[in-house]
């Protein structure tokens, strides 16, 4: 009733306010048990950790609501609150990690995220306080020089990870490597309609770091309806209608496995299939976005990017 009475502007405005509260008061919070977790090292305070983090995606939660922004998320039920997962997804807007870590369903949604972002306020400190690996990778030119550096990478990332098993985990990676946009569709002659050419060396990555810890893939697809292209501008103006998120579950066992660095066939195989994946993705996209059109004969059937 209220909503048919303020104009949008108003809602995405609280949206906006709330989120941006929200993530500087709890990253403070995190910040400062970080700090004494780090100083002290007692289990109970990665517990508090893991308490304030829960509470932020909580807020997430709030503070899309309030922005007036529909949900439509569809997660399998085998997706347990309780496990360690994978979660792979295309990557559209800066919005995308607030949409993933505001589902319920999923356990803590943690990245790999790079070693330059420990030093970013909030982001890289609240990474930091949480245990979240920071990749120093080794760049070709040292590689070639020294070999053994492939592995270390991964070992490395490794040892950084093995605090994900005092807590269940969904570990998210954006196999595009950016966000979409039609520009660098074009530039990359993306085959796909909606999405850029996946990095399968990086979920490769991921797997081999984490195959012993999580119970499988979740392969994500983000979907926004909106009239503005410009996914973070239309929610700070309460034009962002709704978002649609679907969920595929893979078990473990049923993932390709091997050594993607040190193995070319495998690399070859785990190639075609994250482009197998891909192209499901894009079918399931152009599938979200018709069954919505069909249902308001509103929004438009095109992907929308930032």
């Amino acid at each position: 009733m209220m909503k048919s009475i303020l104009p949008k502007w108003f809602y995405g405005a609280i949206g906006t306010l709330f989120l941006l509260l929200n993530t500087v008061i709890w990253g403070v919070i995190v910040l400062l048990l970080g700090v004494t977790k780090w100083c002290i090292r007692v289990k109970f305070v990665s517990v508090l950790l893991h308490w304030a983090y829960h509470k932020w995606c909580l807020g997430n939660r709030i503070g899309l609501k309030l922005g007036g922004v529909q949900m439509h998320v569809k997660i399998p039920q085998s997706v347990s609150i309780n496990g360690w997962y994978l979660l792979v997804s295309n990557h559209i807007s800066w919005l995308d990690i607030v949409v993933l870590s505001a589902q319920a369903q999923l356990p803590a949604p943690k990245f790999f995220l790079k070693d330059e972002l420990k030093y970013v306020p909030f982001i890289g400190t609240g990474a930091w306080a949480l245990d979240m690996p920071f990749m120093k990778r080794a760049s070709k030119a040292q590689i070639a020089k020294n070999p053994k550096l492939k592995r270390m990478d991964v070992e490395r990332t490794r040892q950084s990870c093995k605090n994900f098993k005092q807590h269940p985990t969904t570990v998210i990676n954006f196999a595009e490597g950016t966000r979409f946009t039609a520009a660098k569709q074009l530039r990359q002659a993306s085959p796909f309609d909606n999405l850029l050419k996946p990095k399968a060396g990086g979920t490769a990555f991921a797997l081999d770091v984490l195959s012993e810890q999580v119970d499988g893939l979740l392969n994500t697809a983000v979907v926004y309806h909106s009239d503005d292209e410009h996914i973070c501008r239309a929610f700070f103006r309460g034009q962002l209608e709704a978002v649609s998120l679907e969920v595929d579950y893979i078990p473990i066992d049923d993932l390709p496995k091997g050594d993607y660095q040190l193995d070319k066939e495998y690399r070859v195989q785990f190639q075609a299939y994250m482009n197998q994946l891909w192209q499901q993705k894009s079918l399931q996209i152009k599938a979200i976005e018709q069954r919505l059109d069909d249902a308001t004969g509103k929004y438009s059937t095109e992907a929308k990017s930032l």
